[in-house]
């Protein structure tokens, strides 16, 4: 199976590592040269890191890199056999990379997308194959989380699902399946905890150290829900809310007051240096 991989950021160049180190040969395609090859310099590092750790072999290390070919054209996906994409959490961007590789894409190539909150469905119905669009929600960090939660979109097919699972299995993840909804299980569940945790510092019920350490200490979480909000982006939180309390129709999902006002200060977690926490 040859696998391509659109986007060569932090999601992307995990999959492609994951993917090349379980011996699929890899297309790993983004806009700019300067990104492929950031991407590429990120694997390396990061497979140079296992080696030392004696996690693997230096030349499995090698033959992982060599299986890892960059191209800045989508055209280079006509022959894959599965593209997972990889992009930002932007509808119409996905809708349009979806339409583009319908045309290019051989017709049994299977198309999936890495997103955390937008309907496969949706997407799914921009191409001509939707029995054949997948959600493959790898977590991050991908090479060491284990799990990936594919979803199936209203019309995708049994035979898509069970090659996808045994592709994700191949690449030594657990793969989990659900049925296309707003957030799908990992962030349904996931972010109204963090909100709910955002909403208890917003009524000055403690302060964010006690916060997360009653949740670590208490709850055998490895890292507690205000550290973790930081650690994934508040305004990644915040399009989450908003997509649940869209899509389910129910104020129980409405984003605390104060995670909008963050987002607006441009308060955003690690990424900006200031979260809940300074960076």
């Amino acid at each position: 199976m040859k696998i391509a991989v659109i986007g060569a950021g932090q999601m992307g160049n995990g999959i492609a590592q994951v993917a090349a180190s379980a011996g699929y040969e890899v297309l790993m395609v983004d806009i700019k040269q300067e990104y492929v090859e950031k991407g590429i310099n990120t694997i390396k590092k990061s497979l140079g890191k296992l080696v030392s750790k004696e996690r693997i072999s230096q030349s499995d290390a090698d033959s992982a890199i060599a299986r890892i070919k960059l191209s800045t054209e989508r055209n280079d996906c006509h022959d894959v056999d599965l593209v997972v994409e990889a992009v930002p959490e932007i509808v119409e961007l996905k809708i349009e990379i979806f339409s583009e590789l319908d045309k290019i894409c051989k017709p049994d190539c299977i198309l999936a997308s890495n997103t955390s909150s937008i309907s496969i469905s949706t997407i799914a119905d921009a191409t001509s194959r939707p029995d054949k669009v997948i959600g493959m929600h790898f977590m991050n960090p991908v090479p060491i989380m284990k799990l990936v939660e594919i979803i199936n979109g209203s019309q995708t097919s049994s035979e898509t699902n069970s090659i996808v699972v045994s592709a994700a299995e191949q690449m030594g993840k657990t793969a989990l399946s659900c049925n296309d909804s707003p957030g799908f299980i990992s962030n349904r569940i996931l972010c109204p905890m963090l909100n709910e945790a955002i909403l208890a510092l917003q009524e000055g019920v403690a302060e964010p150290e006690a916060i997360d350490g009653i949740m670590k200490l208490g709850m055998n979480h490895p890292i507690g829900p205000l550290a973790l909000s930081d650690l994934i982006g508040l305004d990644t939180v915040l399009h989450i809310m908003n997509v649940l309390h869209e899509g389910l129709n129910d104020d129980k999902y409405a984003p605390a007051e104060l995670l909008k006002s963050m987002v607006v200060e441009g308060k955003l977690g690690r990424k900006s240096g200031e979260g809940f926490y300074k960076y």
